[in-house]
């Protein structure tokens, strides 16, 4: 039969393992807790980048210039610009 010093050097020893293993499992657990609300918060942040941009194409103005680069001067046209013909306009004059 062991001492009471062995017993009680063998239960500590039992005992400081226990809460060895206790607290380095929280700090796993802890961990990958962080990792996962960084990798959520990534995912929305990236959702709502590009609902920006799908909210960006579909909402975008029409494009006031032709293919061939001149400005729409009909106002007529669905795709008039009057800010974009005066601006033109403007810049022919001061040329």
């Amino acid at each position: 039969m062991a001492s009471a010093g062995v017993n009680v050097l063998r239960y500590s020893a039992l005992f400081a393992g226990i809460s060895y293993g206790f607290y380095h499992q929280s700090n796993i657990n802890a961990l990958n807790h962080k990792a996962k609300v960084d990798r959520d918060f990534a995912h929305q942040a990236s959702l709502i980048t590009q609902a920006k941009a799908e909210f960006k194409k579909k909402n975008m103005p029409q494009e006031s210039v032709t293919k061939g680069g001149e400005v729409i001067s009909d106002p007529n046209d669905p795709k008039f610009d009057l800010e974009g013909y005066l601006t033109a306009l403007m810049g022919e004059k001061a040329k």
